[in-house]
């Protein structure tokens, strides 16, 4: 079985769903579905709990965990089966680096998957299953999980962290989104030290990214790009998704992690 890649989506808003923008086609053209993946294990901003906890539904609903928003976005399902032996291996995986992990038996996806798997795989046959974000987690927490979970990528799992590059919403709410000269500056910053394999400035991005505060009042849309990024190492290309800019100063810019030819 080949190794499956490692992914950072940036899902954006949940009218991601009905609205592609640049970065939808991007994630189609991946055909992620010809590629043989045996699973996905997704980190969603969505799901923070106490410690660690992987979901572990047979048959993970759908659930539609925003408010608001257009009535055709409720109708939306992605009826994808779960895989609870191989959520069991990633517990495993997870107690062995020093996490501790338990299992939620009913969590549905929330839309930090299925909002992208929609457009990465979209027939919804390939098995997916999530990983929780500790609500104590930091950026060496989140590198040191995607190294847990690395091992996996062996096993044909897709590990995928969905998040956003930048995520400020009260800027889009209150109507001060502007310009988004520091949404791109930040976006740059952040491009380079991926490319560089940078581990070091990432974990401390708080304080060595510019306008990073800024660009992520809290962090949980941000550690999803640290674990992708901890279960890559240096055997990997790099790709740059450009997803170009929504709402002003949301970036859908994503990476994925993928073994280079030999």
């Amino acid at each position: 079985m080949n190794e499956a890649p490692a992914l950072f989506i940036s899902h954006g808003a949940p009218t991601f769903a009905l609205e592609p923008g640049v970065l939808g086609p991007k994630l189609t053209a991946l055909q992620m579905e010809q590629r043989g993946l045996r699973a996905v294990i997704v980190a969603s901003a969505h799901w923070q709990t106490p410690g660690v906890q992987l979901m572990r539904s047979e048959a993970p609903k759908t659930v539609h965990d925003f408010g608001g928003f257009p009535k055709a976005l409720y109708q939306l399902q992605y009826p994808a089966p779960g895989e609870p032996g191989l959520a069991s291996s990633a517990a495993e995986l997870l107690q062995a680096a020093g996490f501790d992990v338990s299992f939620d038996e009913s969590r549905g996806f929330d839309h930090g998957v299925w909002v992208p798997l929609r457009y990465l795989l979209p027939a919804a046959r390939t098995p997916v299953f999530q990983v929780s974000l500790p609500r104590d987690l930091d950026g060496q927490g989140a590198i040191r999980m995607g190294q847990a979970l690395a091992p996996l990528r062996r096993q044909g799992v897709l590990v995928m962290g969905s998040g956003s590059l930048t995520h400020n919403l009260r800027e889009i709410f209150d109507g001060s989104a502007a310009s988004a000269t520091y949404a791109l500056e930040f976006t740059e910053w952040v491009r380079r030290r991926v490319q560089e394999r940078d581990l070091a400035g990432l974990m401390d991005y708080r304080r060595r990214a510019p306008h990073a505060l800024r660009a992520h009042p809290t962090e949980e849309h941000f550690l999803p790009l640290l674990i992708a990024l901890g279960a890559s190492d240096e055997a990997d290309d790099v790709t740059v998704l450009e997803g170009g800019m929504t709402y002003g100063v949301l970036s859908m810019e994503s990476y994925l992690f993928r073994r280079k030819p030999k």
